[in-house]
């Protein structure tokens, strides 16, 4: 499951985590944000070694700026409060999926 998130729960949902995240930073408006998003819907049930989060970046500015994100989907791994990987764009699932186990 994709938990949505904000600006208010980054830190304890992110930054905090015992679990590396991925976090799918999107907009309501965005057309590749709704492509991507039952990929990452299927693969928070496929990957279980990490937490999946969704912010919405018109709700949440604060946190898109913070981390220079220009285009969205943006999706980024976050693990102990570092940067581990970064996608921009719609990529196929098996592809994202690879990326991700790769990395964790």
């Amino acid at each position: 499951m994709v938990k949505e998130i904000s600006t208010q729960d980054f830190k304890k949902e992110v930054i905090d985590a015992d679990k590396p995240v991925l976090v799918d930073f999107y907009a309501d408006w965005c057309g590749p944000c709704k492509m991507i998003a039952p990929m990452i819907d299927e693969l928070s049930k496929e990957i279980t070694k990490i937490n999946f989060v969704k912010l919405n970046v018109d709700k949440s500015p604060e946190i898109p700026t913070q981390y220079g994100i220009m285009g969205i989907p943006t999706l980024i791994l976050f693990k102990k409060n570092q940067e581990l990987m970064r996608i921009t764009g719609v990529r196929p699932k098996d592809i994202l999926k690879k990326q991700i186990e790769d990395v964790i």
